[in-house]
């Protein structure tokens, strides 16, 4: 299913609303008087489809990263992450979702690579929708005495839970690309594309 990636050399993105002194102070979400328009999740209609935009946070400790798994289908996991909300920049958000799942502040290291989607929805709400997703993951600083506060957190109506697991695991993971490009991190920003449209959905 990965048809794609391309390589960009290190580079820097500058929001030109803010100063630089301004962009240092959403490096800690405690720091941030969040707006009031940030309610929203990204995940807008296309069609018969969705278009959804989210972070996902690479949280790495001993050779091991932090994952998320679910009471649902708890085989799978996935990063800590989730959608950006409409107001926010990506580093807010995963600064925030970081926050959210883990109950600890974390700095944003990098980003280390933008992720282009299609799937089909298997959820309640978009069961059989076809999806294009774009996802930015975060290095991020993980100090050394590192230990998540929350264990346990609910989302769409099921537990979720987090998780320490090798980069040789054997449980199946969300990126797949983890698996081989975590063991060896670069600077550069790599670009991964994933079409799932060609999969039979029953």
């Amino acid at each position: 299913r990965l048809s794609g990636c391309k390589c960009f050399p290190p580079f820097e993105v500058v929001n030109q609303n803010f100063c630089r002194s301004e962009l240092k102070s959403i490096k800690f979400f405690g720091k941030i008087k969040m707006k009031e328009n940030i309610k929203f999740d990204m995940t807008v209609p296309w069609g018969n489809g969705l278009l959804n935009i989210r972070v996902g946070a690479i949280i790495m400790k001993k050779d091991k990263i932090l994952m998320v798994a679910n009471s649902k289908n708890p085989e799978y996991l996935y990063s800590v992450g989730g959608r950006i909300k409409f107001g926010e920049t990506a580093e807010q958000a995963v600064i925030r979702e970081v926050y959210e799942e883990t109950g600890i502040q974390m700095e944003v290291d990098r980003l280390g690579f933008v992720h282009e989607n299609y799937f089909y929805g298997d959820v309640d709400s978009n069961l059989g929708k076809l999806i294009y997703e774009i996802s930015f993951f975060f290095y991020m600083k993980v100090p050394e005495n590192f230990e998540p506060k929350n264990q346990t957190f609910t989302e769409d109506d099921h537990k979720e839970y987090l998780q320490w697991i090798s980069l040789d695991s054997t449980v199946k993971y969300y990126p797949e690309f983890f698996k081989t490009e975590l063991k060896h991190p670069q600077t550069a920003v790599k670009h991964f594309v994933t079409d799932g449209r060609n999969i039979c959905t029953g």
